[in-house]
């Protein structure tokens, strides 16, 4: 897996982490879900940012983005 790929990945799961998280505290339950979106996620924009040469500025993540999604739709 690509640094790029693994970065939007990372990122995709820690948003859908916070309506895990959301849901269980209103229901008042544990939030297992949600905790292990967020360590997953975590870890791969982690790893994606120490691996990549130059790491990733805030501002490329757009064009990061865009560019996986060229790669995956024809």
């Amino acid at each position: 897996m690509d640094t790029d790929l693994a970065l939007i990945l990372g990122i995709l799961l820690l948003c859908l982490a916070i309506p895990s998280i959301l849901s269980a505290v209103s229901d008042r339950r544990r939030p297992r879900l949600g905790v292990g979106l967020v360590l997953g996620g975590g870890a791969l924009v982690l790893w994606a940012g120490l691996t990549h040469p130059g790491g990733y500025a805030p501002s490329d993540v757009p064009d990061v983005f865009l560019h996986v999604l060229d790669r995956f739709i024809p």
